[in-house]
């Protein structure tokens, strides 16, 4: 959510941003909504005012000995009159918020501006492009030859866009979920393992809702979501608060199952595991003082990185530009594996940087050195999507007699599988 004083002091700075997102917000809407919320909080004030006036004149009209029967009057009416104001105040302030959360985030001044995908920028490629002499198979032929991605089972159980991991199969998912929780670990991160299942308010902390409600699922019993992600949990998990600026930044991390209906998908990726309702993720989540959060971004590029320079996939990064970034961010680097079956590269992770824009919504605030209160940074980051590196290990280290060679620096998490097939 962006500061109201920003839009009311640059406007045209925002209507340019919105602009520049080939994105509809209702812009407009919140602007004259202000102005009639401010309209009505200057006639409560003027009221109060006159109530505070009016009880010092009855005041001293007693003590003169005068008649303050009109004034006692009239002072009885201005406690209804401001109750009404204040009530009708009330609804404004909710229909504005409404509004408010309706407006994306602004992208930081080095975002390349562009239309959509087309125009995002390539950071650096990494890794050599592997060559198949022997004809390569895609990730769903290779699964279904080697027993370990059942498709049929899984839409008899769930429907289309669930699937079966079998054998082999479900041991890589686990000892790749192992492998990077080690990686990030290391690297500083606390592991948490939250719950799947929260609050609409939390949703609208992270900017899910109520903008992308169709993409998740909701219980309607218990009036709780299923997470899109864990950034949702980890973002969160200080919402309400206020940290010491000493304590910052923070660094999180979690495995977790995954659910998106996948709503604004139809027809894409149908074949294969690479869009699912139910998939799986390790997440990287920073919570970082503001001056910090330029820097923690690229450490956080770095960690997700790190995943795939071990396991040694070639990827590249790409620099979004303002047409193609998410709501809540103002700045993003997608990091794409390569696929041969496809022969390009495809989007495993998304590292962003979201500014403010989700600590006003979740309330998380910090106390700086001067004692003032300010909002915090939150940036995220898959650590990465381990369906669509099962995906990446599959297609890349196939072999001319059909089997799959895993990575070297997997295997310590395999429990003696060096390859399948």
């Amino acid at each position: 959510m962006l500061d109201i004083r920003l839009i009311r002091e640059e406007p045209e700075r925002v209507r340019g941003a919105i602009l520049n997102r080939h994105q509809e917000a209702p812009i407009e809407s919140l602007i004259n909504k202000d102005l009639e919320w401010r309209r009505v909080l200057q006639q409560v004030e003027e009221l109060r005012k006159s109530r505070n006036a009016i009880s010092k004149e009855i005041n001293q009209m007693l003590k003169d000995g005068k008649d303050a029967a009109p004034k006692l009057k009239e002072a009885k009416e201005i406690p209804d009159k401001i109750k009404a104001l204040e009530e009708t105040l009330r609804v404004i302030e909710g229909e504005r918020r409404g509004f408010e959360l309706l407006i994306p985030n602004i992208p930081q001044s080095s975002v390349p501006i562009g239309k959509d995908e087309t125009e995002n920028r390539v950071v650096r490629t990494v890794g050599k492009l592997p060559e198949y002499p022997f004809g390569a198979k895609d990730h769903h032929q290779l699964g279904e030859d080697l027993g370990i991605l059942d498709f049929e089972r899984g839409a008899k159980l769930s429907g289309e866009r669930f699937t079966i991991i079998r054998k082999e199969g479900a041991a890589i998912v686990r000892g790749l979920i192992n492998f990077m929780l080690a990686i990030h670990i290391r690297n500083g991160y606390t592991e948490i393992w939250p719950p799947l299942f929260v609050r609409p308010e939390i949703l609208q902390g992270t900017g899910q809702l109520p903008k992308f409600e169709e993409d998740l699922y909701r219980l309607e019993r218990d009036g709780l979501y299923a997470i899109p992600t864990s950034e949702v949990v980890l973002a969160n998990l200080h919402s309400g608060e206020v940290l010491e600026y000493k304590q910052l930044p923070m660094n999180y991390c979690a495995y977790t199952p995954c659910f998106r209906r996948e709503a604004g998908s139809h027809g894409k990726d149908t074949r294969g595991i690479i869009r699912q309702h139910q998939f799986d993720k390790v997440e990287l989540v920073k919570i970082t003082l503001p001056e910090q959060s330029i820097a923690e971004h690229q450490a956080l590029l770095g960690n997700a990185e790190e995943v795939l320079k071990r396991l040694e996939l070639p990827y590249r990064v790409i620099e979004l530009c303002t047409g193609d970034l998410g709501f809540g961010s103002e700045k993003t680097y997608d990091l794409e594996v390569w696929l041969p079956s496809q022969k390009k590269y495809r989007e495993i992770s998304s590292c962003s940087n979201c500014g403010d824009f989700q600590a006003r919504r979740a309330n998380i605030k910090f106390r700086d050195r001067d004692n003032s209160f300010k909002f915090v940074h939150t940036l995220n980051s898959s650590g990465v999507a381990v369906g669509r590196c099962l995906v990446a290990i599959l297609e890349n280290c196939q072999k001319a007699d059909g089997s799959v060679a895993m990575p070297k620096a997997l295997l310590p998490f395999l429990n003696g599988i060096e390859k399948i097939g």
